[in-house]
């Protein structure tokens, strides 16, 4: 019952900044999906925290810009949806709800959701027009392959 964090194998963990707090980099980025790659692992996600969009997009200050100007529609596009690298293709992912000091590159095909105890209801009591309800059920997380994925940590 550990969490993703711990989940994934410690040598597919990179730290962002020698155990500091760094901003994501595209080179931590790359040495994260390396490591994954090296150790047989194929992530096709990267999920980041919104405010390392912005990072993400400047990524792209190599390649420039998109532009499309139309008669009609005038579009400047400064985001990545999709990021191909020499170790494969990842489609990024923002995720208001992970840990802000992460970023994850994960194979969402190795991840499951394992029922340990099926969800039930118990009637416990009833006040008045009330009923009152007891709900339990045990659900866990399970990583198929531990080097199926990778991390970045200490990221601020």
């Amino acid at each position: 019952m550990a969490s993703a964090t711990q989940q994934i194998a410690a040598g597919n963990s990179i730290d962002a900044g020698a155990n500091a707090t760094d901003a994501l980099t595209e080179a931590k980025l790359l040495d994260a999906h390396e490591a994954c790659y090296t150790a047989g692992g194929d992530p096709t996600l990267l999920m980041i925290k919104p405010a390392d969009a912005e990072i993400v997009a400047g990524f792209t200050g190599s390649s420039g810009r998109q532009r499309t100007f139309n008669d009609e529609i005038t579009t400047l596009v400064n985001a990545v949806d999709i990021m191909v690298n020499p170790y494969g293709t990842l489609k990024v992912v923002l995720n208001r709800h992970q840990l802000t000091t992460h970023a994850f590159l994960l194979d969402p095909t190795m991840w499951r959701t394992c029922v340990l105890r099926p969800f039930s209801r118990t009637l416990l009591s009833k006040t008045g027009d009330s009923d009152k309800h007891f709900i339990v059920g045990e659900l866990t997380l399970k990583h198929m392959n531990q080097s199926a994925s990778a991390m970045v940590t200490g990221l601020s």
